[in-house]
């Protein structure tokens, strides 16, 4: 008998409650502050860029919160994802490893953003928002929210970092085309923009930089548009993880469906901690309940390393100290990374919930530079026949450089990875590896020591 190669579940199993690791963990992440007081912040604080319900859920204590049916009713547009066996892939690496992936890349837009932005955008209409500003790095995220906010008759407003606005002119169209509007990042639509072109106006942008100016649009800072305006987060808050673990709680049922008990190894990219936290979170509670024992390994971009080189303090989540501070890895908040073609993976910090998790040592790190990526990324490709993105392409690399270990040692270890999306917009990074053009980017320590001399006084 032929073995399976994908496991799909039907619609009835899509998960109906999102997990909520907090409670599970040995100690809770420590609470953002108010960096005018160094307090913690309250829901009057958060209550001008968020819905109360998300607010609400940003400091749950319950283990469990409930998947509205309007959700889950646009969440059966994909879901549930399938999860593939890559026996393709073990067999050109010759490895005796089992490999797995969860693929994300079957949502309208591509990528597992979806899977918040659509409770995001349907939280706010409950609660009358007419407009949603937001930030985007790769584009994934402004794609999904652009096409959530079109499920909700929501208005969106995205400022996408110049050095992906460059890279990737047919995202912003997809935006474009569920009626977003889209900026180049830093932009003169606001203050904060305006004053980064002012000192550097060839800037490639940031993630905080774009945070900012989206901050500040929906009237967190100089020129807000007003109360029926807020702003949504594509990764790193708690809520945002949480949306996510349908990934992970699809792929326990899966993995028992192809006969595996646990994973030996979990593998996932890093920006701010998303579409990782989605798949191992679930997996975390059954490894602290005693059901299995997997080793858990993030990886993130050597050109912005805010796990494996960055310092865990408390910092603004962006360039201009427009957000609460967050205790988080990071590598300061105007520190700007070079432009790599993982646009979603160049943001100065990473999740407070992960950072947490890393420092009571649930997880380890590991850091890659871009050629190192892509090579992994055509690997699987040419034997998988997925083009991954950009940033799943770490994952895969280490993943990859794992399977080689097995087929040294001889060791059947079972490998789980997240594709969380597909590259069919990254065909100029591609172009660029292919063709031998793509440079790997060295980060000196001083650039991370000079951007963390700005660090808050906390």
């Amino acid at each position: 008998m032929t073995e399976r190669t994908k496991i799909t579940l039907d619609e009835s199993e899509i998960p109906r409650q999102w997990y909520n690791v907090i409670p599970d963990l040995p100690s809770p992440p420590p609470p953002p502050l108010h960096p005018g007081t160094l307090q913690p912040v309250g829901p009057e604080d958060l209550a001008p860029l968020f819905p109360m319900e998300l607010i609400r859920q940003e400091v749950a204590t319950d283990s469990y919160i409930d998947i509205p049916a309007d959700v889950l009713d646009v969440y059966r547009l994909w879901r549930p994802t399938p999860l593939y066996r890559a026996h393709r892939l073990e067999k050109a690496l010759n490895t005796p490893a089992r490999i797995y992936y969860k693929y994300e890349g079957v949502s309208p837009a591509g990528s597992h953003k979806p899977n918040t932005a659509v409770p995001q955008a349907f939280y706010n209409a409950a609660e009358g928002t007419k407009r949603l500003t937001t930030e985007t790095g790769a584009g994934q995220w402004g794609s999904a929210l652009a096409f959530a906010c079109a499920q909700y008759g929501i208005d969106c407003e995205i400022w996408m970092v110049r050095a992906s606005y460059d890279q990737k002119p047919y995202r912003r169209t997809m935006m474009e085309t569920w009626g977003a509007t889209v900026h180049a990042s830093p932009s003169r639509a606001t203050k904060s923009g305006a004053d980064v072109l002012a000192a550097h106006p060839d800037s490639p942008g940031s993630l905080g930089i774009a945070i900012s100016e989206a901050v500040e649009a929906a009237g967190g800072g100089a020129g807000g548009q007003g109360a029926d305006t807020r702003y949504a987060l594509g990764s790193v808050l708690n809520h945002v993880l949480m949306h996510q673990t349908v990934i992970g709680e699809e792929a326990l049922k899966q993995f028992a469906a192809f006969g595996e008990s646990t994973p030996d190894l979990i593998v996932g990219c890093t920006g701010g901690g998303s579409n990782f936290a989605g798949l191992f979170l679930p997996f975390l509670r059954e490894k602290l309940a005693g059901r299995g024992n997997p080793v858990i390994r993030a990886v993130e971009p050597s050109a912005c390393p805010s796990f494996t080189r960055g310092r865990y303090a408390y910092d603004f989540g962006d360039t201009a100290g427009f957000t609460p501070l967050l205790k988080m890895h990071t590598l300061g908040h105007d520190f700007i990374p070079d432009p790599v073609h993982a646009g979603g993976l160049r943001y100065h910090g990473m999740s407070p919930l992960l950072s947490h998790a890393y420092e009571l040592g649930l997880f380890e790190a590991v850091a890659k530079p871009q050629q190192e990526c892509f090579a992994a990324a055509v690997t699987f490709a040419r034997s998988e026949g997925i083009v991954p993105a950009p940033e799943p392409s770490h994952a895969l690399a280490a993943v990859i450089e794992e399977a080689k270990r097995c087929t040294e040692s001889g060791e059947p270890k079972v490998i789980l990875t997240a594709l969380c999306g597909h590259g069919h917009f990254d065909m100029a990074a591609y172009e660029r590896y292919l063709s031998g053009e793509m440079v790997d980017y060295e980060l000196s320590q001083k650039r991370i020591d000079d951007a963390l001399t700005r660090l808050p006084a906390v």
